[in-house]
């Protein structure tokens, strides 16, 4: 009978039993899993970043599309002051004649950017009819990659 547990298990001393993986094993896989990470990671944060500014670009449109039918209705922006908060609460005082707000133009309460910061409207614009723009990142105007400012085209 022990003539056949040795055939079974080739390698071992009598009565020994495979009881789990060695060090050596252990820190083996491990070397392997650092270094797939070390390959992997920079690429999918780098993904991260891109995904953060298509988001950014795509509420800056939602937006101009909110500003441009706020315009139809009151006939003109909403002033710096007032913000794009004015697209979710009427505007105080007179409209002008034949004017009627008819909002909210937002379906929920103004968003931060991707990186929880406030969007930038100014009107009247440097660029346009009004700016909008976010500042990326690092909220400073400027700069490139995760940081480069968004609608300031």
């Amino acid at each position: 009978m022990q003539k056949e547990r040795r055939a079974a298990r080739p390698g071992l001393a009598a009565g020994a039993a495979a009881r789990g993986f060695t060090l050596l094993e252990l820190l083996v896989v491990v070397a392997i899993i650092g270094l797939l990470a070390a390959y992997a990671g920079p690429r999918f944060f780098g993904q991260i970043g891109k995904s953060e500014q298509a988001a950014a670009r795509a509420q800056i449109e939602s937006f101009h599309r909110a500003l441009a039918s706020y315009r139809l209705d009151t006939g003109a922006f909403p002033t710096t002051e007032q913000g794009l908060a004015a697209l979710n609460t009427p505007p105080s005082g007179t409209l002008p004649a034949g004017a009627q707000w008819r909002g909210p133009y937002l379906g929920k309460a103004v968003p931060a950017d991707p990186w929880g910061h406030a969007y930038i409207y100014r009107f009247p614009g440097v660029r346009g009819d009004y700016d909008l723009l976010s500042y990326g990142k690092d909220d400073k105007p400027g700069g490139s990659g995760d940081a480069a400012d968004i609608g300031a085209d």
